[in-house]
């Protein structure tokens, strides 16, 4: 198959497992949702390592726990028009592409690629992430093949 190449700021679709649910022993996500992939870590010989913060509609307690897409650039990405937040409490790590990946259009590994976050908004996400990790730490939920 021929997927997207991984990038920092690449929103994809993808069967999130929130660190929760890996808590409990589940290896799936409950649901598919679009992922905001922040890292990625090519190592040489092997897969590239992706590091994916999820995207949820549900309104953070804290305001530092999350950071609000606007509505342009859901627009854009072609997601719903309700609010959503990339999430920065948590992330999961899985080698690229990895079977947790879902193509919007069965059959078209490239659907699963909504596109791209804007520049300005990643530098923002970047900024937030590193302060919200430096100051209460996260989870990052590795996922197995």
């Amino acid at each position: 198959m021929n997927w997207p190449a991984p990038q920092p700021g690449l929103v994809i679709r993808y069967s999130y497992l929130w660190e929760c649910e890996a808590c409990e022993g589940r290896e799936e996500g409950v649901k598919d949702r679009p992922c905001a992939i922040i890292l990625v870590l090519f190592r040489e010989g092997d897969a590239p390592i992706v590091r994916v913060l999820p995207v949820t509609h549900s309104a953070p307690a804290d305001p530092a726990d999350a950071l609000e897409i606007p509505l342009a650039t859901k627009q854009r990405l072609g997601l719903d028009s309700d609010r959503s937040w990339v999430v920065l409490t948590e992330a999961n790590d899985f080698v690229w592409p990895g079977p947790d990946l879902r193509p919007a259009v069965s059959g078209d590994p490239s659907s699963v690629a909504y596109g791209m976050l804007p520049p300005g908004f990643m530098k923002a996400l970047r900024e937030r992430l590193a302060d919200r990790w430096r100051k209460a730490g996260a989870k990052a939920v590795s996922r197995t093949n």
